[in-house]
């Protein structure tokens, strides 16, 4: 069956270039999620005044990845428990989200979240509520990493996020996706 989920964990660039290679994942859309401002910009999410995080939706096929496996992917590439922030990337804007669909996703999220809560040192803050909206970034922000690859962020930040993701989850990523 086909599914969706909205992932923010910092920058969308780095968990579209992430999320894009996993096995059974159809698609990973950048764009942002969880405010209250109709078809906000870029620039308007940045500011921060928009109360959106940058995300990422993702499609995927159930029969090839599971929603838990997806989820320690989430946990995986960025810190659940830091506060608005992922890095040098500060702001609401940044903030550590899933967005779901479904009551049964829901209740999967929360249970798994409450499960790995141990694992870490401080409280996972992450946001987990059903998507009330998603709105698509703009084109220059689709395959980010994949068309800049020399762009200092994208080879000091991106690249080893993905390079750790396809050592830490070798059996979960896609063939031929870069």
């Amino acid at each position: 069956m086909i599914k969706e989920i909205i992932f923010g964990t910092g920058c969308f660039w780095c968990s579209e270039a992430v999320f894009s290679q996993v096995k059974g994942v159809l698609s990973a859309i950048p764009g942002y999620s969880g405010g209250h401002k109709e078809n906000p910009t870029y620039e308007e999410v940045c500011s921060g005044n928009t109360g959106h995080a940058e995300v990422v939706k993702v499609r995927y096929d159930d029969s090839k990845i599971s929603l838990r496996e997806l989820l320690e992917i989430f946990l995986a590439i960025h810190d659940p428990t830091s506060l608005n922030r992922q890095g040098n990337d500060v702001g609401e804007q940044y903030r550590s989200a899933i967005y779901v669909f479904s009551r049964e996703d829901y209740d999967t999220v929360k249970k798994f979240m409450e499960e790995k809560a141990d694992y870490f040192e401080k409280p996972i803050v992450t946001e987990i509520e059903f998507a009330k909206n998603f709105y698509e970034a703009e084109d220059y922000h689709r395959m980010y990493f994949f068309r800049n690859r020399r762009n200092p962020y994208c080879r000091f930040v991106i690249e080893p996020k993905l390079e750790k993701f396809k050592k830490n989850f070798y059996d979960l990523v896609a063939e031929n996706r870069d």
